[in-house]
């Protein structure tokens, strides 16, 4: 059975939390605290605490000051944190300083109880929010930089052209047909497009343009 101590300054919501918890026959609220300072002076005289589930904004001692303090009384002891905040700096700074998770307390209980199962076995755990939240913003910096990358480059509309014929599979004396241009002027445009792009070859050369949107 897991053990937890729950750290939760405000009375209505810690409650809430212990009722949530005491729903699942493997965990056991076996201790509660309403700031840091509590929460260490229950694990300094409690031995089988498994996990503290901490909110950030308690008075005394905060949250994310009572990990560090926790796993110097018991460096074995996990921390979970259980905030309003969804802040990046306070996220990383959470684990930063050893916390075993980061949960919003918009939470589910299932998720909660979840958390608290994978950090007693020995993972880490972000909240499914905040993880959502975190990919999307990780997603939206590599558009970004795929955009940047391309409007740091600037084509021709000769040089789009030569790139879409590339892709179709054309040699450069075929292009030199259909655009009526010399073939020595194909292979200029074929050269200056694979600097530009510092591609390789015009395998590279095509990936590129199909990554940067250029060419479907």
């Amino acid at each position: 059975m897991i053990q937890v101590l729950l750290a939760e300054d405000h009375n209505i919501v810690r409650n809430g939390i212990k009722m949530l918890l005491g729903s699942d026959k493997e965990i056991h609220v076996a201790g509660e605290a309403t700031n840091g300072k509590e929460a260490l002076d229950f694990i300094s005289g409690n031995e089988g605490i498994d996990v503290i589930l901490a909110d950030i904004n308690m008075p005394e001692l905060d949250g994310i000051s009572l990990i560090k303090e926790a796993h110097n009384l018991k460096p074995d002891i996990k921390v979970v944190i259980l905030s309003m905040h969804d802040n990046d700096k306070y996220v990383s700074q959470a684990f930063q300083e050893g916390a075993s998770g980061y949960l919003l307390k918009s939470v589910s209980a299932d998720e909660m109880i979840f958390s608290l199962k994978h950090v007693k076995a020995g993972g880490k755990y972000l909240c499914s929010e905040l993880s959502i939240k975190m990919l999307e913003k990780l997603s939206q910096k590599s558009v970004n930089s795929v955009s940047e990358n391309v409007s740091n480059i600037e084509f021709s509309m000769r040089e789009i052209e030569v790139l879409h014929l590339i892709a179709d599979g054309l040699t450069n004396s075929e292009m030199s047909e259909k655009l009526f241009l010399s073939k020595r002027t194909i292979e200029g445009h074929r050269q200056s497009l694979i600097e530009k792009t510092g591609s390789k070859n015009t395998a590279a050369l095509i990936r590129y343009a199909v990554l940067n949107g250029i060419i479907n």
